[in-house]
């Protein structure tokens, strides 16, 4: 686990770098360099503590010691000279290890100012060489800089994800283990450390065996830079002689012919335009690195190999020729299970979801069932930052998967009975996902809905339901204007989000069936990208107005008098929530679409239609508290109580600075935004009615945070957003995590002279009603309207005393407190109406 001194020390390091050297993969390459320089040192001193000889410092390389560097009577201009002249010449030594000569070769000092130099080599000073774990968890924190989305599509696989991984497929000491796509090491580590972990609670391992393991632990990469990285993440974690090499896996036969008893990857999920064009001897024909990656790791395992890999979602379903090959040479011969990954994992790098298939090549031989697993909280919130929250389900689904293989059948029962939590699981038998020949890999198109209540009528939604796929063809002769909804407005409720409808001319002979009627149900039948899920539905209960629906919808219609349409749309919206309609999505041409048919022939249960009214009845009074609650939430404004004997200033004479953001030549283009970097850079998305919302979003690097005049946030800095939501506010104080702030566009920043006027209460006042009514007297244009910096400088704010100002705030927060509760009567009645729900059908899996 990394320390948070360490941590300290490594960011130190970053921060003195970056005026100078601005780049994330140059910085980690200095801090590498500087990092193996003392740790030679450190092994030359410890050997002559116990009456060796130096070996890496020695000769004629003796003068570039690091207590030569550090001596007192060097100034920084001979530091200078003398560690550039020592890194550049390193990898000629001929006392240090061809390890080490990779790791300085091409070596160099990329700029020339000594004091940046003697700050940063201070701070190197206090990390000493011990092969502890906490200088290898430290250089790994050190990658995790590199973890945006590189050039072959590699993302860095989160931490807690590859230990999950490991801890299922369990490597054992005398194991080969591969990554055959490594990056930096994180699998190949993690392997190691496990199988030590496992050995300290029976017989510790002999050092013989210890570096039997080392030798037995091996990865390949297409990228020099990952090699070099992982050579020295595996030295660091006490690896003497790392077998990692430069190689691709997916063109070169070099390697064929090599096996290995684990194979543990986050192979790339990306192909280069035109595709790869991998060698003949690969047993699925293909394009893609997903699939190609897949097929090598299934084919290189020993026959009682196992292995663990992260797939994105075309895996899973995509309709292809190769991909359904692919999936039927893994059902048939390897694979034992599926766990299906919230769709943030990745994030703040991608927001793909992913999945993880399990192989185990003896095991897939006695079982006739793949064990599907779906995870829905993997001990981290999904948003960007990936902030930990608890229940994590990795704990046990790691428990029940080892129950699983070690089940002497494919039986399941026994690991479910009784066991709410593990509502997740289905075992599905090999021949049903062979039924119409695409083994497709979602576990929920083959989960059952087990009706609680039998006396109840199961009926396919097409026996009471009419379809009508949405149509829109554009302006034509004769048209109508009607406005047009899609899947845009759809909400996660059920609802329908009224404030994005435009209007469209709509050929009237297209319309003439396909105008909404009240009670009307939308389905969304095409996510229109690979990653956005299908199968949403809107209830239609506007009474007024003509609407039609896009292309990407279809309408459901009861037409069948034993049934009520709101009761119909609680069960279809109830489908989408838990989860039923995943398994009848599929995948053309990298766009998600709903398989219409499966779709219509899903069994609904109808009870008597007096039955269904009480149930609509009793969810839509539960819903009127939900509304309401909702209500306080968005109309809740803070009012300051103005006193008549409070000075009042105009913003332009307040005691505070107006910034504005740059808009000068440096300003970022598209090319410069990526997930992850120095400096955070908000857009007014990021910016809500009462504070910050840190998801989606964009970094640029430190040279162009350097190029920018203005616009750096300072801690105890107020945003005002005076574009796009105008209005919305943010405090900049302590407790945000981000070091490195500026604004993008559509906002303002406020600092106050903390003196005269407290940073909280300009926050609350920019929130009260006493500033709403002013700013909306402001804002002028209507086709983008905006808050004008020349006109706010009019506004005006009330300054009453600094501690009056501190009671305002704490009196506002008391207020906003109350309001709060809300939320917690919200969730309190959400779960009733599920409660309701529950008690039409149960959720119980296959049988």
């Amino acid at each position: 686990m990394l320390d948070t001194d360490t941590k300290r020390r490594i960011d130190n390091c970053r921060d003195i770098l970056v005026s100078k050297v601005p780049d994330p993969k140059s910085q980690v390459e200095q801090i590498t360099i500087a990092l193996i320089y003392k740790f030679m040192d450190d092994m030359d001193a410890e050997a002559e503590e116990l009456g060796g000889k130096r070996k890496f410092f020695a000769g004629t390389y003796g003068k570039y010691g690091w207590s030569k560097l550090m001596a007192s009577n060097m100034g920084g201009v001979d530091i200078l000279m003398l560690y550039s002249e020592a890194i550049q010449k390193m990898n000629e030594n001929p006392g240090i290890p061809p390890l080490f000569r990779d790791i300085f070769k091409n070596a160099y000092l990329p700029y020339r100012d000594p004091e940046t130099l003697r700050s940063f080599l201070k701070e190197i000073n206090t990390f000493s060489y011990d092969h502890s774990e906490k200088l290898g968890d430290a250089f790994e924190y050190l990658l995790s800089v590199l973890g945006s989305q590189g050039d072959a599509g590699q993302f860095r696989t989160p931490r807690h994800i590859i230990e999950f991984i490991v801890d299922i497929i369990d490597p054992k000491k005398n194991e080969t283990i591969l990554d055959p796509a490594c990056g930096t090491a994180g699998f190949l580590i993690s392997a190691y450390k496990h199988i030590l972990d496992a050995a300290k609670k029976s017989t510790p391992l002999t050092p013989e065996e210890k570096k039997r393991l080392t030798t037995n632990i091996h990865g390949y990469d297409i990228s020099p830079d990952m090699v070099r990285l992982s050579l020295v993440n595996l030295y660091l974690h006490g690896f003497p002689n790392p077998r990692i090499e430069e190689y691709d896996t997916l063109t070169s036969e070099d390697k064929w012919n090599e096996y290995a008893d684990i194979i543990l990857a986050n192979p790339p999920f990306m192909s280069p335009k035109g595709g790869i064009k991998p060698h003949k001897r690969f047993s699925v024909q293909a394009s893609r690195s997903e699939v190609l990656f897949v097929d090598y790791i299934a084919e290189h395992l020993t026959p009682t190999g196992r292995a663990g890999i992260i797939v994105p979602e075309g895996i899973i379903f995509q309709s292809g020729t190769a991909y359904k090959q692919l999936r039927e040479m893994l059902v048939k011969n390897s694979l034992i299970a599926v766990i299906s990954l919230p769709a943030g994992v990745f994030n703040p790098y991608s927001g793909v979801k992913t999945s993880i298939l399990v192989l185990d090549k003896r095991l897939a031989k006695n079982r006739d069932s793949i064990f599907f697993v779906k995870i829905e909280n993997d001990g981290f919130g999904l948003g960007a930052q990936r902030r930990a929250i608890e229940k994590s389900e990795l704990p046990e689904t790691i428990k029940i998967i080892k129950e699983w293989v070690n089940h002497e059948t494919s039986a399941y029962d026994e690991l479910r009975r009784d066991k709410p939590e593990r509502k997740n699981i289905l075992v599905v038998p090999k021949e049903k996902l062979a039924t119409n020949g695409d083994y497709n890999l979602s576990g929920e198109r083959y989960r059952e809905i087990i009706i609680a209540h039998t006396q109840w009528p199961l009926v396919p939604i097409s026996e009471i339901c009419e379809f009508r796929s949405g149509l829109w063809k554009g302006e034509k002769e004769p048209v109508r204007v009607v406005k047009i909804l899609r899947n845009t407005n759809f909400t996660k409720t059920g609802f329908l989000n009224l404030e994005d409808i435009a209007e469209h001319p709509v050929e009237i002979k297209q319309l003439e069936s396909r105008l909404l009627k009240y009670g009307d149900i939308i389905l969304e039948k095409s996510g229109g990208s690979p990653i956005q899920p299908v199968g949403r539905v809107a209830l239609f209960n506007i009474p007024y107005g003509e609407y039609s629906y896009s292309n990407f919808t279809s309408r459901i219609r009861v037409i069948d008098e034993r049934a009520n349409s709101f009761f119909v749309w609680l069960i279809l919206n109830q489908f989408y929530q838990t989860g039923k309609t995943e398994g009848l999505q599929k995948q053309t041409s990298g766009i998600r679409n709903l398989d219409n048919a499966a779709y219509q022939q899903l069994q609904i249960p109808l009870p008597p239609l007096e039955i269904q009214k009480g149930i609509v009845a009793e969810i839509e009074g539960y819903q009127k508290i939900i509304d309401g609650a909702r209500t306080v939430l968005d109309n809740y404004r803070p009012h300051i109580p103005i006193h008549p004997d409070w000075p009042i200033s105009t913003f332009e004479a307040a005691p505070f600075q107006i910034i504005d953001g740059d808009r000068g030549t440096n300003y970022p283009s598209k090319e410069d935004f990526s997930p992850a970097g120095y400096c955070l850079f908000l857009n007014t998305k990021n910016v809500r009615s009462d504070g910050f919302k840190f998801d989606e979003l964009e970094f640029i690097s430190a040279e162009k945070d350097h190029a920018l005049r203005k616009g750096k946030l300072e801690r105890g800095d107020v945003l005002l957003t005076t574009r796009g939501p105008i209005g919305n506010t943010a405090l900049y104080d302590e407790s945000v995590e981000f070091n490195h702030i500026r604004i993008n566009s559509g906002m303002l920043i406020f600092r106050p002279d903390s003196a005269n006027l407290s940073s909280s209460y300009l926050f609350h006042f920019f929130q009260s009603e006493n500033f709403r009514t002013q700013r909306e007297a402001i804002v002028s244009g209507a086709a983008q309207p905006q808050l004008p910096i020349r006109i706010l400088n009019d506004a005006k704010i009330p300054l009453p005393p600094l501690a009056t100002q501190q009671d305002i705030v704490a009196e506002i927060k008391a207020e906003q407190a109350l309001v709060a509760a809300n939320r917690e009567l919200i969730a309190r009645f959400e779960k009733k109406i599920q409660s309701t729900l529950a008690n039409i059908w149960v959720v119980e899996g296959s049988t």
